[in-house]
């Protein structure tokens, strides 16, 4: 059985990015680069879900 994957598409300017991820893909505070807008973000993603991370939560994280 083949698994479905999905473009992960940029939070910012909501181009495709060079990476697909399937439903069993997790990563956390993964650095999301867009070769369009030149912008990296921070992903947690879960089952297609895609969460955005906002940098203050990144900075609390990291202390």
């Amino acid at each position: 059985m083949k698994s479905k994957c999905k473009w992960i598409l940029c939070p910012v300017c909501g181009n495709k990015t060079r990476l697909q991820i399937r439903n069993d893909t997790e990563l956390k505070n993964f650095p999301l680069y867009c070769p369009k807008c030149r912008q990296e973000s921070l992903i947690d993603v879960n089952k297609f879900k895609i969460r955005v991370i906002t940098e203050p939560d990144a900075k609390t994280q990291s202390r």
